[in-house]
């Protein structure tokens, strides 16, 4: 674990979360991290992901300048990679046209579809649950849902439809739950009712991230099952100083993808299993908040994290390896002070890919429709601060070009899926949230 100098200590409790919404300055000498003017803290920088397979009429790839943005924050530290950070911009050729699907969500944060092609919706801010039609109407708040803490960047979560959907009606969702002490992640399962007045029946809590904290700040929380029917689980180090410090300590959660069964037991070939004192739901240490996560056509993992002022990351999380945070990273605290000496280090990974400055990503899709083809294997990120619904187009693991799709609607873009039509469903991160429906014109 790395110990900071006492300048870096001070300078991190004054850390910012760049998952807030046009952060408000914070007076240096508050102690408390800046946050979103009118919206909840959550949104900083998340990383996409792509199948890395180029499609056939890929040709050649693009070239040109960036995507236009501001100049970096720490413009000493060198990328690792030509491909690592502003890839040439690139246009779409397909024209978009955006559908309201509803709306009236407060502060909405995922969206689940049901075997009948009816979505799950999640609010953060309230902890309701709602099933949405795809015309929009919208379901009375699911009852029996655990209550949940939902200052700052806490609140109902992420949700996903269980694999064995059909059979068990087993549905799954995350979020901050108060606990005595603090609070922290937890991941439960239940039984959906469908009906006039839904509800859920036989919650059982499959996982807790521990050591319990006192922060409202950094919960990570997005869901992704695997074909083999495991259950990945993204887990952000709590930003305050106490839990940044432990993002790369195996003794803690903080910081961490997790990988257990859909019962919350643990896989016996995680790679701590056998570490002594290590959690063994491990699966990769060193991130610092991931709020977006998907599987590509190999099924491997990829996920956004949220960087401080700057150094938001795209990461194919392997088993058992070190991303870095917070020895490593490609940003600075919101005081500009520093984080790291150095944004390389041994016996660390380094992202696929980085923004400089940030893009406040949250929720990610890897897209494998036919409604598109020219986006086929492209990642798609929402963007929070950006305001843009980010493509990255990927080729053999490596960004090569970048696009800020829907910056003419300057809406927060909380979460991103594929629907089972081939179009994107989008959800704004705002009071009055949208539903959002992203189609050919």
């Amino acid at each position: 674990m790395r110990i900071l100098s006492m300048p870096l200590v001070v300078a991190a409790l004054l850390v910012g979360c760049s998952d807030d919404p046009d952060p408000t300055p914070t007076p240096p000498d508050s102690g408390v991290p800046q946050q979103d003017a009118g919206v909840p803290p959550e949104d900083a920088g998340v990383p996409p992901e792509d199948a890395g397979v180029p499609p056939e009429d890929a040709g050649a790839l693009p070239s040109g300048p960036p995507v236009p943005q501001d100049p970096p924050n720490v413009p000493e530290f060198s990328r690792a990679f030509p491909e690592q950070t502003r890839a040439p911009a690139i246009q779409s050729k397909t024209a978009i046209q955006v559908t309201e699907i509803a709306s009236g969500f407060r502060n909405p944060w995922a969206i689940a579809f049901l075997p009948d092609q009816r979505m799950l919706v999640t609010e953060k801010a309230t902890g309701s649950l709602y099933i949405v039609t795809p015309q929009g109407a919208k379901s009375p708040a699911v009852s029996g849902l655990p209550a949940v803490d939902a200052r700052g960047q806490g609140g109902l979560l992420d949700v996903e439809v269980g694999p064995d959907y059909a059979q068990s009606q087993l549905i799954y969702w995350t979020y901050a739950e108060p606990r005595t002490g603090g609070n922290g992640l937890a991941v439960a399962r239940a039984k959906l009712v469908d009906g006039a007045q839904p509800r859920v029946e036989n919650v059982q809590v499959i996982f807790r991230m521990m050591p319990t904290l006192e922060s409202t700040l950094h919960s990570g929380g997005r869901l992704v099952f695997t074909p083999d029917g495991k259950l990945f689980v993204t887990l952000g180090e709590r930003s305050i100083l106490a839990g940044r410090v432990q993002a790369r300590d195996v003794k803690s959660h903080f910081g961490k993808v997790v990988r257990i069964n859909p019962d919350g037991s643990v896989p016996q070939d995680n790679p701590f299993v056998n570490t002594q004192d290590a959690k063994p739901e491990i699966w990769s240490v060193g991130h610092r908040n991931i709020l977006s996560a998907a599987l590509d056509s190999q099924n491997r993992l990829w996920t956004v994290e949220m960087g401080p002022k700057g150094g938001d990351e795209l990461n194919r999380p392997e088993k058992g390896k070190d991303y870095g945070w917070p020895t490593i990273g490609y940003g600075e605290e919101y005081s500009g002070a520093p984080i790291h000496d150095s944004p390389q280090g041994p016996g660390m990974e380094q992202p696929v890919y980085y923004w400089d400055p940030v893009i406040a990503p949250s929720g990610m899709a890897i897209y494998t429709g036919s409604l598109f083809p020219e986006w086929r294997n492209d990642i798609f990120v929402g963007g929070l601060v950006s305001q843009a619904l980010v493509r990255l187009m990927v080729r053999n693991d490596l960004v090569v070009g970048e696009e800020h799709l829907l910056k003419d609607r300057a809406e927060r873009i909380r979460e991103v899926v594929q629907g089972p039509d081939g179009a994107l469903y989008l959800l704004t991160d705002a009071t009055n949230g949208k539903l959002l429906k992203v189609t050919p014109r």
